[in-house]
């Protein structure tokens, strides 16, 4: 997740002060007495300070690097967290840690960085300044003490954070973790938010609980305490998740959910590795993707799609012969589309004068639109008002064959499933859409790829390890290229048998839409899954 985002100049040190509902809600997480021994390792304003005290714990002791901060307080020591020497050991962490991006560090932190033990042991300049915090405390925590952060989510299954994750399941286990979607936690922050309470332990217990929250709203003591209490309410979901292993992403899912994606996963891998091993590799887990087997190209961007769309006018043979149809991405579904539009479409270096002449119905539709044409982004040239702006991928659509569409950006937090449908040659997608399809050298039929995309598990896949923000899943080329593909071994026959079943099902459905077709679509994946590589 792209930190930059939300990294500004005035905030050089990370700091996102935390809201006093969710420092009181996190302080009633702890199971502390009040003679424990409390440290915040970035105490900011104080919030967590002054609500400690008011319930009457008093063993505190925090950190800060801004010196403006949190003086009311005794407590505080101002200097790093990270270089400063602490010869005592903790009860319970407790915080909101500072997180940036190595790239965006200020050079003093870089440098402190690098002269750090802990830093040099774990981690990389591909690390965040969070991984260090989150290391540090778990080092200082007495024997079953508690470490309670708010915090951004995506460390939880980056490859980066791979030695932070290891550490943590080697000296603890989760008791509970609550997610925040797209619900506004921090002014001007995007992202994905995480309060988790790791306890430091030999022993561990089986399942985390999990609490999940979607809606973009502010947050309020009654929601949260719905939360902790997993009262049922809209846009929640609870979870009881097994606790991660070693070598693993860690994914905020049900088991069933993760054992069918490790089923995937393996089903999807290149043949000449060591399976077990690479099963706790990440970087070495090469899977067959779609982008191997698929060519993948963002549609034309017209810079403004009113002035483009035929709408019914009287036209002449010439203006006729300048249309293409287009689907949109309101007009997609599952397998099949709704509606084709027509738009207006001009090869381009022609002078106005032959263009007037040649399209005259053209030239008067578009002097209505004339000046928000001209007000296009021009790409570094000069782009004529009757002109699209990008023509990007124009060769790979004018290919005649059929081909896949999606929408670029699908909101998922109220379905539960994606709209690739299949396309006629001589269709283009427009800016809101993404084309994918087959190369030339790929055995598999379009329709098996169709079906394979719009499988119930590649829907868990994506919505685990897609270019997910907020509850938008991101389907541009790269994304779509990453998706593991299950190949067909063209030497076993079962398999080819399926291929071919699949294929002849997914056309039937096209023709009739019968949905318990689709039922049948998804037992012969099944199948297909369960077919020991």
């Amino acid at each position: 997740m792209e930190i930059e985002a939300y990294h500004h100049t005035k905030n050089k040190f990370g700091q996102y002060f935390t809201p006093k509902v969710m420092a009181d809600f996190m302080i009633e997480m702890a199971n502390i007495s009040e003679k424990s021994r409390i440290l915040e390792p970035s105490c900011g304003e104080g919030v967590f300070l002054d609500l400690l005290r008011q319930k009457g714990f008093d063993n505190l002791t925090a950190f800060e690097i801004d010196h403006e901060l949190a003086q009311e307080f005794d407590c505080v020591r101002y200097e790093s967290f990270v270089s400063a020497k602490i010869d005592e050991k903790f009860d319970l962490i407790i915080g909101n840690p500072p997180y940036i991006r190595w790239k965006n560090l200020e050079d003093e932190l870089k440098q402190e960085l690098s002269a750090n033990p802990i830093w040099n042991k774990y981690f990389n300049s591909l690390c965040d300044y969070l991984y260090i915090f989150i290391l540090k405390s778990i080092e200082l925590l007495n024997d079953n003490g508690q470490l309670i952060f708010i915090c951004p989510e995506y460390w939880m299954n980056t490859t980066h954070s791979i030695s932070l994750r290891n550490y943590m399941v080697q000296n603890g286990y989760f008791e509970e973790i609550y997610h925040f979607n797209e619900t506004p936690i921090f002014d001007k922050v995007t992202v994905s938010i995480v309060i988790f309470k790791f306890v430091k332990s030999k022993e561990s217990i089986e399942k985390i609980k999990v609490s999940k929250f979607y809606a973009n709203q502010k947050l309020t003591t009654e929601t949260l305490h719905n939360l902790k209490n997993q009262i049922p309410f809209k846009d929640a979901e609870f979870l009881s998740v097994s606790q991660f292993k070693v070598n693993q992403r860690w994914l905020l899912q049900s088991d069933i959910v993760r054992q069918e994606l490790q089923i995937l996963e393996t089903n999807c891998l290149k043949k000449n590795q060591n399976t077990l091993l690479n099963l706790f590799d990440e970087d070495k887990q090469e899977f067959h993707t779609i982008g191997d087997f698929c060519d993948i190209g963002n549609g034309l961007v017209s810079g403004l799609d009113k002035a483009f769309q035929v709408n019914g006018h009287v036209l002449i043979e010439n203006e006729l012969n300048a249309t293409i149809n287009v689907v949109k991405a309101k007009d997609l579904k599952p397998f099949v589309i709704d509606n084709i539009t027509k738009y207006i479409y001009i090869n381009e270096g022609l002078k106005e004068e032959s263009f007037k002449e040649n399209y005259p119905n053209f030239y008067i539709h578009f002097q209505k639109y004339k000046s928000d044409l001209d007000k296009r982004y021009q790409y570094n040239r000069k782009i004529n008002y009757w002109e699209w702006v990008l023509l990007r991928n124009f060769n790979l659509f004018k290919k005649e064959e059929k081909r896949i569409f999606v929408p670029c950006k699908e909101r998922i937090s109220n379905k539960d499933y994606f709209r690739f449908a299949l396309v006629d040659e001589g269709v283009f997608p427009t800016q809101d859409v993404t084309a994918i399809f087959k190369k030339s050298n790929t055995k598999e039929s379009i329709e098996y790829i169709l079906a394979y995309l719009n499988n119930p598990v590649v829907f868990d896949w994506l919505k685990c390890n897609g270019i997910v923000k907020g509850n938008i899943v991101e389907f541009s080329e790269k994304p779509i290229s990453s998706i593991p593909f299950r190949v067909i071994d063209w030497k076993n026959e079962k398999e080819v048998e399926l291929h071919h079943l699949i294929s002849e099902q997914t056309k039937n459905y096209l023709k009739s839409k019968d949905k318990f077709l689709l039922d049948l679509i998804n037992q012969s994946f099944n199948k297909l899954f369960s077919i020991t590589q």
